[in-house]
């Protein structure tokens, strides 16, 4: 099944377009998980068990697990395991190097942790990206317009009279032949998403920064949806995952998606 097609079957059967973001800091789970073998696991088991019929994907950030060694490497298998195959996954390393690296990168991310999307940096072009979209049921989302900061050093940058990050997408929809490029725009650029999707009218657009980053949802929600009100992903991590620190951390975490969902097909209605 092609990555759209996927990414639309559960949009449209979990009435959602709500990610979550697995971005589990071992310090920060509630102690009492510390008596597992591995309590990140156990804590992104009991996420995905109370959240799993109310959104459309999951997002981990590599970083998190990486940091972590052999047993974080096995902590990603053991959560993709948990979650459903319907369900979207995004392993978020932002990977791009010369094409002999990339293909390493994309062994890992593509073939052995399998995740259904991977984010990407297209800085190096084509061939660095390439080794990430052989498959037509794996997407990668390239980094186009991100929520930190530092976005303004670069992506802003004009180039021949136009801002650097609409030259990435309109470069990443040429790539687009498989139909599996997504792109990455921060939600704390409302009118650069809208403008964007003007650009991208039929590309999966992967939105960070709601919550702690104080992106506005809104706005993600009516710029970044396709005319079906579809293909936007909505990620939310630390206001959904650490929404108690109590042993109520799973069912809290649930209202707190439900709350969200809700709000965003109000407004994609």
């Amino acid at each position: 099944m092609k990555f759209v097609e996927k990414l639309r079957r559960i949009q449209r059967k979990n009435n959602s377009l709500l990610c979550i973001g697995l971005d589990t800091d071992v310090l920060k789970v509630p102690e009492f998980l510390y008596a597992y073998g591995d309590p990140q696991f156990e804590f992104n088991r009991r996420i995905i068990d109370a959240t799993r019929d109310i959104v459309c994907a999951y997002k981990m950030n590599d970083a998190f697990y990486e940091s972590a060694g052999e047993h974080g490497w096995y902590t990603v298998h053991q959560t993709l395991a948990r979650i459903p195959e319907e369900i979207v996954t995004i392993g978020d390393g932002k990977r791009g190097d010369i094409p002999t690296s990339a293909e390493r990168q994309a062994m890992l991310l593509c073939e052995d942790w399998e995740f259904s999307g991977t984010t990407v940096s297209p800085y190096m072009g084509r061939d660095s990206v390439e080794p990430f979209i052989r498959r037509e049921d794996q997407c990668a989302f390239v980094l186009a317009l991100t929520s930190n900061k530092g976005a303004k050093d670069f992506q802003y940058a004009k180039v021949k009279g136009r801002p650097l990050y609409e030259h990435v997408v309109t470069t990443a929809r040429k790539w687009n032949s498989k139909k599996n490029i997504g792109l990455v725009v921060g939600a704390n650029r409302p009118s650069e998403l809208k403008r964007i999707r003007s650009l991208a009218p039929d590309l999966p657009i992967l939105v960070p920064g709601i919550g702690a980053q104080k992106g506005n949802l809104e706005a993600a929600v009516r710029y970044g949806s396709d005319k079906r009100g579809e293909l936007v992903i909505i990620n939310i991590g630390r206001g959904i995952i650490y929404a108690s620190d109590g042993k109520d951390f799973a069912q809290k975490a649930r209202e707190a998606a439900l709350s969200y969902r809700e709000k965003m097909n109000r407004y994609r209605n």
